[in-house]
């Protein structure tokens, strides 16, 4: 329904792109969690999934409302107090998205689920609790 993500960051110098880094790691960590899967065939070793027709990314219509916050602690490791921010959206990402995952599923005794979670494996994990 809504993502919600706070990051320390140090000192934000450019809000506006800030927002567009985690943003953009936010759909990155969305894209392994959910759908992003390469496949190859088991006999030639042909990548079946080398274009964009095959192969699924997020879009714009994937992603859920999004509220982005930060709470600023400055470093002291350079003169600006800011830190890296590229990587922050995707590392809560795919940890936050697999559990919800797991535990909207908990009740039909699904406790694992392997990334990507496609509607396949999805319905795998269903399958084997229930066996």
């Amino acid at each position: 329904m809504r993502y919600v993500v706070i990051d320390d960051v140090g000192t934000v110098v450019n809000p506006i792109g800030l927002k567009g880094q985690i943003h953009g790691g936010i759909a990155q960590g969305l894209g392994q969690a959910l759908m992003e899967q390469v496949v190859y065939d088991r006999e030639s070793g042909q990548n079946l999934t080398g274009s964009f027709m095959d192969y699924s990314m997020p879009r714009a219509d994937a992603m859920p409302y999004m509220e982005i916050t930060s709470n600023p602690v400055p470093t002291k490791r350079n003169p600006l107090g800011a830190k890296g921010a590229g990587e922050a959206g995707t590392v809560g990402a795919l940890p936050a998205i697999i559990n919800a995952i797991v535990d909207a599923l908990s009740l039909l005794g699904v406790k694992t689920l392997d990334m990507p979670a496609t509607s396949a494996r999805i319905w795998h994990a269903i399958r084997d609790a229930r066996a």
